[in-house]
């Protein structure tokens, strides 16, 4: 009898152990799952669905509502190098964007990059991609795109430290064909950036997404503030994440002031 009340205890506690390791271990690998989120050239097929809202265009303060479709899929080339293309389609709802212009509402311009990145980090422990960026008139509206074709160079390098990551991805676009009466292109994009991910896969983050105008010499700087959490719903992985903007700078006909972002994104590990 003694024997048997023991033998019960034991196996309460072998369970509860269990439990807690297991929970434990998943703990660590949201951790770890959470950290690759923060990594643009991770090994990890990601399908991000970023809604975005700024107000403040124009003279008529125009608002723009827009949802980046994005798409990010690894591929092993051999042993030692990955190529990743990063593919982000914007739909865009807007209002009085060019002064008192009206509704549009379509897809804008797509922006697809290939990232030739080490499948290892250097000595020094920095993750690293280069490689082109194109963008493709998809615009279903004149008033949604540019209408030209362009292409450039992109690149990004991070180091990921403990629970924080830190690094920049940047490009340079220049139009080469499309509609001969629209303004060409001629940008610089850069995107620095900051994450810290706690043990429990939350994510807080800080970064600016801004260009530089060549052709007009204007800068727009828009300041992110972000939090995501990492939750995993019928086995599918998934990372919920909001945040605030703020325009620090950006032309007469741009934005102003404060805007929102949400995101969903569907993570597909190996």
């Amino acid at each position: 009898m003694k024997f048997s009340w023991l033998h019960r205890v034991g196996t309460i506690a072998l369970t509860f152990t269990a439990g807690f390791c297991g929970l434990a271990v998943a703990q660590e690998a949201s951790e770890d799952l959470a950290k690759k989120i923060s990594n643009p050239i991770a090994s990890l097929i990601s399908v991000p669905f970023q809604f975005n809202y700024d107000s403040g265009y124009g003279p008529n303060d125009g608002y723009k509502a827009f949802v980046n479709i994005q798409a990010v899929i690894p591929v092993s080339l051999n042993d030692n190098w990955n190529v990743i293309s990063r593919t982000i389609l914007p739909v865009v709802w807007q209002h009085d964007i060019a002064g008192p212009s009206g509704d549009q509402s379509g897809l804008s311009d797509l922006n697809q990059s290939f990232f030739f990145s080490p499948k290892k980090p250097s000595e020094n422990g920095i993750i690293w991609g280069v490689g082109p960026v194109f963008l493709i008139p998809t615009a279903t509206d004149d008033l949604l795109g540019g209408k030209k074709w362009g292409a450039g160079p992109t690149a990004v390098a991070l180091k990921q430290i403990g629970p924080w990551t830190v690094g920049i991805l940047a490009n340079h676009i220049w139009s080469f064909a499309g509609d001969s009466e629209r303004a060409d292109i001629n940008s610089t994009f850069l995107q620095p950036f900051l994450s810290y991910t706690t043990k429990d896969a939350w994510t807080f983050g800080i970064n600016t997404e801004s260009s530089y105008n060549w052709i007009a010499h204007q800068w727009s700087v828009p300041i992110n503030l972000t939090v995501a959490k990492l939750v995993v719903i019928d086995k599918q992985p998934v990372s919920l994440g909001a945040g605030l903007r703020y325009w620090a700078a950006s032309p007469d006909s741009g934005p102003d002031g404060l805007g929102f972002r949400a995101s969903l994104t569907l993570l597909f590990p190996k």
